[in-house]
């Protein structure tokens, strides 16, 4: 069942169950249109389509209707991985390229059908990583379509940060592909300069008693839309999606996120937490999961909180929940939307605590079970250093 709590003048939270019950279920859960890495197959959308319905289309620069054309200084990748690993460039002729998944907006088959070359990384069967693979991703100020890949064989184990930074029109595909038994933690950082545009589908494909784990952090840019999809290729499979999001002024940020539950006796959790301060700052979470016919045994959660920190914000939330089956051990989502807590203030400063301080530390411990999700301590601390930047930021 949805959860409810008192929503901020300016803001909106939708269980959306009811109006899913009533709307085509491909509407809700499965996009407008097939999947298709042929861009022809999607219409340019007009923004009342419901994948497209919260987006500002006249912010994307041109990635929705094809007028956006890649430059040579769009963004440059650099990655750095453990010895055992296997890093190529590829051409459009890889075998390995959108097995993970097919784009489901035009977006992100523009970015398939323009992309030249792509990177993959491969952590190499039973390979056990002690350090991370750190993929830098920056912006220089141009055009970029982009596709990588990284592909774990059976029971291997890895982690993969990728950080974006600089300033960037950018629409890629990214594909987590996980053997049997293998486990993936991705952290995925947005931190791009003020003006950037960042557009992307993360398409995960989960083995037999795998286990994935996603991070996804984000800060910065003008507008950032990120699409999570997961799906399954055996049962035992079991995925966590965690995000985490500071929405500042005239920012818009969108997480959207799809779950299909498509084979029998797998588990996914999303926990989903953002803060908003400043006039037009703009947060929207869509939380698709969907349980197949076939997908008996499935055992399922999605959560988002959102925290508004100042007059002005607006947050979207629309967690979906689509069940074929009755044989589950578990289903269930929650959304809540709240503003700053004014009780918790008083009673820190009525101790001798600052404002600031004060603000602070409510804040921390509202993202810090997510914070602990990370599990790379200078990602930690510079998370933790950036939501400090902009709280002071909010009072200056």
């Amino acid at each position: 069942m949805a959860e409810a709590q008192n929503i901020p003048v300016g803001s909106t939270t939708a269980g959306a169950i009811a109006v899913a019950a009533e709307a085509d279920s491909t509407v809700a859960t499965r996009m407008s249109a097939p999947p298709s890495f042929d861009v022809a197959d999607f219409p340019v959308p007009h923004g009342r389509e419901e994948e497209w319905r919260f987006t500002p289309l006249e912010r994307l620069r041109g990635l929705h209707d094809g007028t956006a054309t890649a430059t040579g200084d769009g963004v440059k990748a650099d990655i750095e991985a453990p010895e055992g690993v296997v890093v190529e460039t590829v051409g459009r002729d890889d075998a390995r390229l959108g097995t993970a998944g097919t784009p489901v907006d035009r977006v992100a088959a523009q970015a398939y059908s323009a992309f030249e070359r792509a990177s993959v990384v491969t952590v190499p069967k039973e390979t056990v990583l002690t350090e991370p693979i750190r993929i830098a991703v920056h912006g220089q100020g141009g055009v970029a379509y982009a596709h990588q890949v990284i592909e774990l064989g059976a029971f291997a184990e890895a982690v993969v940060v990728i950080d974006h930074t600089g300033d960037a029109v950018l629409a890629a595909n990214v594909d987590y592909v996980l053997g049997d038994g293998a486990k993936l933690t991705v952290v995925s950082v947005q931190d791009w300069d003020d003006k950037a545009v960042h557009v992307a589908q993360h398409n995960t494909l989960i083995g037999r008693d795998a286990s994935f784990k996603s991070v996804v952090v984000t800060f910065g840019g003008d507008v950032v839309r990120l699409h999570p999809r997961v799906r399954y290729a055996g049962p035992g499979g079991e995925a966590e999606l965690f995000g985490l999001y500071f929405t500042d002024k005239g920012q818009h940020q969108e997480h959207r996120l799809l779950v299909d539950h498509n084979v029998p006796h797998c588990t996914s959790n999303v926990v989903y937490k953002g803060a908003l301060q400043g006039q037009d700052a703009h947060a929207v979470w869509i939380g698709d999961v969907l349980i197949e016919a076939k997908a008996e045994g499935t055992d399922t959660y999605e959560m988002n909180r959102n925290l508004v920190l100042t007059d002005g914000a607006r947050v979207d939330s629309v967690p979906n929940l689509e069940i074929e089956t009755g044989e589950i051990v578990g289903a269930g989502h929650a959304s809540a939307t709240g503003r700053f807590d004014d009780e918790q203030l008083f009673y820190l400063m009525a101790r001798g605590i600052p404002e600031l301080d004060a603000r602070r530390l409510v804040v921390r411990g509202f993202f810090a079970e997510l914070v602990q999700q990370i599990g790379v301590p200078d990602i930690e601390e510079r998370l933790l250093t950036k939501i400090e930047q902009e709280l002071e930021a909010s009072v200056a």
